[in-house]
């Protein structure tokens, strides 16, 4: 069983796959995303599993992801921005060096503009996204051991800014 060095959480737009290649490839160690896992494993896009199962449907299916990628990968791990819903997954963090990547709402939005591949932005993406990302801000900052925002800042700055804001943590530890 292996523990990830950095696992990344946040809402959708906040570059969690740009950034987690990034800091994989800075650390020399691998990257894997778990809603990479889940398109490969069910052989669809995520969108395609929320409309023909529904959301309850999927997030059973991206617990067992993210539960499978935490015992197996040892690199930078970044969840979908739903995963810390599940308390079972809240928990599996429990402990790790997981890192809360936050944004401002204007950014997220220019980021993942109208993007038809994120069923829960549907309709306005402004409202949904901000609707999403403070239900589940508690959540992310719970699991945290570190916060750093990505708001101006470019893949590479976010990149410095994770390394730092660890590095900072383990001091104090």
């Amino acid at each position: 069983m292996s523990t990830p060095l950095i696992v990344l959480v946040g809402p959708m737009g906040v570059g969690k796959s740009t950034v987690g290649r990034l800091l994989a490839e800075r650390l020399g160690v691998g990257y894997r995303d778990t809603d990479d896992d889940i398109v490969a494993e069910q052989g669809r896009s995520i969108a395609d599993i929320f409309v023909d199962e529904g959301e309850p449907a999927f997030r059973a299916i991206e617990q067992r992801a993210v539960a499978r990628a935490l015992a197996e990968h040892d690199g930078v791990l970044a969840l979908g921005g739903g995963a810390v819903l599940a308390p079972r997954t809240r928990a599996l963090l429990s402990g790790l060096p997981v890192v809360f990547l936050d944004v401002d709402v204007a950014e997220a939005i220019r980021r993942v503009g109208r993007d038809t591949g994120r069923p829960l932005l549907a309709g306005d993406p402004h409202r949904e996204w901000r609707t999403l990302t403070e239900a589940r801000r508690p959540l992310y900052t719970e699991v945290a051991r570190a916060v750093v925002d990505t708001s101006g800042l470019t893949p590479e700055g976010v990149v410095r800014a994770v390394v730092v804001a660890l590095a900072l943590h383990e001091a104090r530890a």
